[in-house]
């Protein structure tokens, strides 16, 4: 591509590099025509700078359209917008978590400045119509080897996984006066965005022997628990009355703040996942993680919440009873 200024009268056929006025505007990436060169002539313009394709150049409409369906080979449940501007956006068609492979975005990248991805985090939750990532050409055209080199690196750099579960139960401990609905309000609206309901309310003493039993009757496909007191151990309540129910405890506490005091296992095939008190509120935590996870059917282990620290300190929250920073 060749790219400069140019005489006026030279320009037709080529691409406009700057928006100018001319009787009315001219937008820049505009493909000037003979008219387009009387108006700039008129106006008293004698050059104007430009890109002019050359052989073995894709225009960068056509380059970012052909980039969006190799990156989008084999994939289902992600569509791609048309290209203007040289940039086509990838959008999600439902709920879920949206994979990426840092690896293929990083090849793609690599290969020539002007040609570019940018996407959501790994893991990234999306709703229907989310905006998941964005191709862009820099450049009003790159070569087709460049081209070529990228889409043939770019199958699998993004893909939705969409939820697996339709239930959950959300079982809630009490110490006295039944607990205000907030908490189950905050989990409603976690599951409803990722296209499933609460069952019942199930509200129990916050003793193990009644937990188990609520745990093990439980009808949802995930069970959640939320305890009137905090967990503080392994062989608390909550754990131990999921050890008494017949279940397993994968880990308890994660590196992830707000919402250290997470535990998860499982129950036969049922996750169960004992939340932090954060998780009473809509604001992102911890939990939020390994649920949505959990939700679309991926598993969740040890190792998985051990590497969420990186990433991990989450927005402060205001109304903390002990600030992370000395002296707030």
């Amino acid at each position: 591509m060749k790219f400069g200024p140019v005489a006026v009268a030279a320009a037709e056929g080529a691409v406009l590099a700057h928006s100018l006025v001319a009787d009315r505007r001219i937008p820049k990436g505009t493909v000037l025509s003979a008219d387009h060169v009387a108006r700039l002539t008129a106006a008293g313009f004698a050059e104007v700078t430009v890109a002019r394709l050359e052989a073995g150049d894709v225009d960068e409409d056509t380059a970012a359209a052909r980039l969006a369906a190799a990156v989008l080979t084999g994939v289902t449940g992600i569509r791609a917008t048309g290209a203007g501007a040289g940039r086509v956006n990838l959008y999600a068609e439902g709920s879920g978590l949206i994979r990426v492979d840092a690896e293929v975005i990083h090849r793609i990248n690599a290969v020539e400045p002007m040609v570019t991805i940018a996407t959501v985090p790994d893991y990234h939750r999306v709703d229907d119509g989310g905006m998941i990532a964005t191709i862009k050409i820099i450049s009003y055209a790159v070569t087709v080897d460049a081209l070529e080199a990228a889409s043939s690196v770019a199958e699998g750099g993004v893909s939705l996984v969409s939820p697996v579960f339709e239930t959950a139960t959300l079982i809630e401990t009490t110490i006295g006066d039944t607990p205000s609905d907030k908490g189950r309000r905050a989990m409603a609206g976690r599951v409803e965005r990722m296209g499933m309901a609460l069952s019942e309310r199930v509200v129990v003493a916050h003793e193990v022997t009644p937990l188990a039993a609520a745990i093990a009757d439980a009808p949802g496909d995930i069970v959640f628990v939320f305890t009137a007191s905090a967990t503080s151990d392994p062989m608390d309540v909550a754990p131990q009355a999921l050890r008494d129910a017949g279940g397993d405890v994968e880990r308890f506490g994660m590196p992830v703040d707000p919402g250290n005091l997470l535990f998860i296992g499982s129950l036969g095939e049922k996750a169960v996942i004992g939340l932090p008190g954060c998780a009473r509120s809509p604001a992102l935590n911890g939990a939020d993680w390994v649920l949505e996870r959990v939700i679309c059917g991926l598993d969740v282990s040890h190792d998985d919440i051990a590497a969420m620290g990186v990433g991990g300190l989450l927005k402060e929250i205001p109304t903390r009873p002990m600030p992370r920073e000395k002296g707030v």
